[in-house]
């Protein structure tokens, strides 16, 4: 569980209690729904503003709420959450989505992070507390069920194929990523967020987020999480 009990909760981070950290849940287990509802709802922090039990009114929901993260599974009844993650990095850019499901799929997990998910979580899988996860991926963390993390980084590397021609050289390298990029990068798949980062490293919280946002384009992703991953899959982190 999360130590720091609401009113104690740096005042430099996101989610306060006179404004907290505006939540969707999109789910259509209702008795996850509601185990979920009743943890968030002890922490002052968040603030449930829209539950939707099917992929239709989640769409419904997406559209209509503002909201700061979306909790979704992947398996809904009538449709693949997939498509609200999707729908929820076109409607509202600045959010961040958490995945929320039973599946620990490798092609699910990555395919999640490629469709912008800051989190995925694993059901009934003991990893801290969902208003932990809500709260790290609203001040710019991540939150992956920790075993999962570890499948990940030990996966085996794929064999490849010598390069033929200039245009097989893949376009990112270690040696393209700075040292400090490299090291704000393992600061970001630690959980760590922007501010945290720039205390440990004594620079700026803008100098922070120009590294992350270098490092999006070296990386030619659009997200801290897809950030991770393709460094992890290059053997970068």
């Amino acid at each position: 569980m999360f130590n720091n009990p609401p009113s104690m909760w740096p005042s430099f981070l996101v989610g306060q209690r006179d404004k907290p950290v505006r939540t969707i849940v999109i789910d259509d287990d209702i008795h996850f729904v509601n185990v979920l509802l009743q943890e968030l709802a002890l922490d002052e922090r968040i603030q449930v503003v829209g539950r939707a039990l099917n992929f239709k009114d989640g769409k419904r929901l997406v559209r209509a709420a503002d909201f700061d993260v979306l909790i979704v599974d992947l398996n809904l009844t009538d449709r693949s959450g997939e498509l609200l993650l999707e729908l929820a990095a076109a409607q509202k850019p600045g959010s961040q989505s958490i995945v929320c499901t039973a599946s620990d799929l490798e092609d699910h997990i990555r395919r999640a992070l490629e469709l912008g998910a800051s989190g995925y979580l694993l059901k009934h899988s003991w990893f801290g507390s969902y208003a932990q996860s809500i709260l790290q991926v609203a001040n710019g963390g991540a939150a992956i069920t920790p075993h999962l993390v570890k499948r990940l980084l030990n996966r085996p590397e794929p064999v490849r194929q010598a390069p033929t021609s200039l245009a097989d050289v893949p376009k990112t390298s270690a040696s393209q990523l700075s040292a400090r990029e490299l090291d704000v990068l393992r600061m970001v798949a630690n959980g760590n967020t922007s501010l945290e980062i720039a205390s440990l490293l004594q620079i700026s919280h803008m100098t922070v987020n120009t590294h992350i946002r270098n490092t999006y384009r070296k990386l030619q992703v659009r997200s801290r999480a897809q950030a991770v991953q393709s460094a992890m899959l290059r053997g970068l982190i």
